[in-house]
């Protein structure tokens, strides 16, 4: 199957889509990842905890921005990944011509990645936890 073009999608786009789309990045260099919130708080960096819990994985995530969801970034992802059953729900309501490629980054393991925003940093080592076992059930497909 393989996909090629993966926007990861939450709600603010500063915590979990960047986190999961560092992660993406560095497990498939060649493929083109992406991320957006559903209300993105545009313009903004990473969340300070999203980026030291990601620094300790080695990961940086000092250059992401975060950025709205759009047509033209739905269009172009081969998957989306959400965060949680109601995001799933939101993009298919906007876009129907995405069903069947909208999934809850939790999908295989029925799980939906709890919000760390404004929480103390165990809720981000929490959310980095869920998303990289998420992320494992979906490396057969995305490679």
């Amino acid at each position: 199957m393989g996909f090629n073009n993966i926007l990861v999608v939450c709600v603010g786009n500063i915590c979990r889509s960047p986190m999961a789309a560092a992660l993406l990045m560095n497990q498939y260099p060649k493929k083109y990842i992406d991320s957006a919130g559903v209300s993105a708080v545009v313009g903004h960096s990473a969340d300070p905890k999203a980026i030291e819990v990601m620094t300790a994985c080695n990961i940086d995530m000092t250059n992401h921005i975060a950025k709205q969801i759009n047509e033209a970034l739905v269009l172009k992802a081969d998957l989306i990944l959400t965060m949680s059953v109601n995001q799933t729900k939101w993009i298919e309501e906007q876009w129907p011509h995405c069903r069947g490629k909208v999934f809850r980054i939790g999908h295989w393991n029925d799980k939906d990645i709890a919000d760390p925003y404004q929480h103390d940093k165990p809720a981000f080592e929490t959310a980095r936890q869920d998303i990289i076992e998420s992320l494992e059930q979906w490396a057969e497909k995305i490679s």
